[in-house]
């Protein structure tokens, strides 16, 4: 399996030490290089990529507000000499955070991380329906089966996700992003930047506050009028 990237950084240095990062694993296939978000956009749309390579210090347009209106699927790794935008990132789902200058095994790690991200979307997407009522993490060293059903709901954690089942709860290294787009939406539904939660398993709504399982989940004033409907649908009985 070959993950596709490109690379978005101003600096030629920067995106030459990049490029011989990515020759060095065999499973990463660049596909090209920009020196600004704007140009990188023919990249993206012409090409099925699968991971970003995003610096944050660029001319025209920054690293952060092009991925707060970036529609993009693919797990952006940032790679920035700037620490202090670490949790803003975490905050727009980034899949990891590399300070320059980059050491080549702390890269390798982020890389691992987004090719264990893309097989179980590959995998999971590759269920019969029949069979799709579960999917497996990686926590504690150990691969693990979560059923939808038990499932209760998953709370952003900067580079990490917990999630709460009705009996304990795991630490998975994936962004919310990515889980949101693993997890089937008929069932979960995310109702803050923070918390994806499972629909069946909600007891009440009173204003913005959820109450699910023995937790109370806020949800985001942006997002409640979407929630509410979607939550309900048909199901209100009406006078």
């Amino acid at each position: 399996m070959k993950l596709k990237c490109i690379i978005i950084d101003d600096e030629p240095i920067a995106r030459k030490i990049l490029q011989e990062f990515i020759e060095e694993i065999n499973y990463l296939e660049l596909a090209g290089q920009a020196e600004n978000p704007l140009k990188a956009i023919t990249l993206l749309n012409d090409n099925d990529i699968d991971l970003v390579f995003l610096d944050i210090n660029m001319p025209k347009i920054n690293g952060i507000d092009f991925l707060k209106n970036s529609k993009t699927t693919a797990s952006i790794i940032m790679t920035t000499a700037y620490a202090e935008y670490a949790v803003e990132a975490f905050g727009l789902d980034v899949l990891d955070y590399l300070i320059k200058p980059i050491a080549f095994d702390r890269f390798l790690k982020a890389c691992n991380k987004a090719k264990e991200i893309s097989l179980l979307r590959k995998k999971l997407h590759s269920l019969p329906d029949s069979h799709n009522d579960h999917f497996f993490i990686k926590c504690n060293n150990q691969i693990e089966k979560v059923f939808y059903h038990d499932l209760l709901y998953a709370e952003a954690m900067l580079n990490y996700v917990m999630l709460y089942t009705h009996s304990k709860k795991m630490m998975v290294y994936v962004t919310i992003k990515n889980l949101e787009e693993q997890l089937p939406a008929d069932i979960f539904i995310k109702v803050h930047k923070s918390f994806i939660v499972n629909k069946t398993k909600i007891k009440s709504i009173e204003g913005n506050i959820l109450d699910i399982g023995n937790e109370k989940i806020t949800i985001s004033q942006s997002l409640r009028e979407k929630v509410v409907a979607e939550i309900v649908k048909d199901k209100m009985i009406k006078r």
